[in-house]
């Protein structure tokens, strides 16, 4: 399974909105064959291990990451497969709460006499796909921060200037982060002060799916000559119903309207307009504003946390926005994932403790 694992992770920037899967099939020690889903409306990881397998998957044992799907979407269903090349048993890390799945591929297989155990290595192919399955729980993506702050918690000099707090290989890392999201996010105040393009730079020859650029622009006052405008990613704005496009600005882009709530756009609601967009993972680069916004409204699930080694003073622009708060008891408790030192900076992986 920890080898079906690693081949899902080989889908990690190419598969959305599909999650990342991986099959192996193996008599014994001795696999066999093996794949992993590349790309959504491509064969599934269970069909390229299948293939590598030919006749001796008959009789195998087949490791998946996640449940073989049991109908017809794009492609025809992998029980179905599975069943037809005589495999004796299938071993399940985690269960697809997709509905059209859900059980019903582990109840194919065994419906057929194949033996199914579930569980193996759960937590990490969940982990590998935790955007999928936030979308598909809970009705809304995983919300993932990225802020990069100076060692006194600062973020750009007063006057706006923010390039670069953090160092080449910290700024490499956001890119690969970019790129397993399904949308990266930011508000209408960092395009009018830093007009950032929101689009993946990995190096050549690496694939991806780009992700969509979601603009929170509740008046609609994005400049027209904007970078997030210039069709060169799919681009979703979502705005206020009392603002409509007074010219051709948005013409390279899809909008969407969201209501108010507190004469701002409720993030809760735009959370759920991207997940019905089969938007999973969401990567915010944004300002202290609308990141503790989202902090406020309990959306973030992860934080990524940059520190670079220099000081900003304090009329420097602070890491968030957030309410004050009166008794120590009330503080926002988050609990360190992962740690890393990149070049000179630092990068903490934080979530919520609760």
């Amino acid at each position: 399974m920890a080898h079906a694992l690693r081949l899902a992770e080989r889908g990690l920037y190419t598969t959305q909105p599909n999650p990342r899967v991986g099959c192996v099939i193996a008599h014994g020690e001795q696999v066999v064959g093996a794949g992993f889903h590349e790309r959504a409306g491509q064969s599934h990881a269970e069909v390229h291990a299948l293939r590598t397998a030919g006749d001796q998957a008959r009789g195998a044992s087949a490791y998946v990451t996640l449940e073989p799907c049991a109908h017809h979407g794009r492609t025809p269903p992998c029980a179905d497969a599975l069943i037809a090349a005589g495999v004796s048993r299938v071993v399940v890390a985690a269960e697809d709460p997709f509905p059209q799945v859900d059980g019903r591929g582990m109840g194919k297989l065994r419906d057929a006499g194949i033996t199914v155990d579930t569980g193996l290595m759960r937590e990490q192919s969940r982990e590998l796909n935790i955007g999928f399955f936030s979308r598909i729980e809970r009705g809304r993506p995983w919300v993932r921060v990225k802020l990069a702050m100076s060692l006194d918690g600062r973020t750009a000099l007063a006057n706006g200037e923010s390039k670069w707090i953090t160092g080449e290989a910290a700024r490499a890392d956001v890119q690969r982060w970019r790129a397993r999201s399904s949308a990266i996010l930011t508000g209408s105040g960092t395009v009018l002060a830093d007009n950032p393009r929101l689009t993946v730079r990995l190096p050549a020859g690496e694939d991806f799916t780009p992700p969509w650029r979601v603009l929170i622009d509740n008046r609609l006052r994005t400049p027209p000559h904007s970078h997030v405008l210039d069709g060169s990613a799919p681009t979703l704005v979502l705005h206020n119903e009392q603002y409509a496009p007074v010219d051709s600005r948005y013409q390279s882009a899809e909008l969407a309207v969201v209501a108010e709530q507190g004469g701002a756009l409720d993030l809760h609601e735009a959370m759920r307009e991207l997940a019905r967009r089969q938007i999973s993972e969401v990567h915010v680069e944004a300002g202290p504003s609308l990141c503790g916004s989202l902090f406020a409204a309990g959306l973030v699930d992860e934080l990524l946390l940059y520190i670079a080694p220099v000081l900003l003073g304090d009329t420097a622009r602070p890491l968030l926005g957030l309410p004050s708060l009166t008794r120590m008891a009330e503080r926002w408790k988050l609990r360190t994932i992962d740690r890393r030192v990149l070049g000179e900076d630092l990068r903490l992986q934080l979530r919520p403790s609760s």
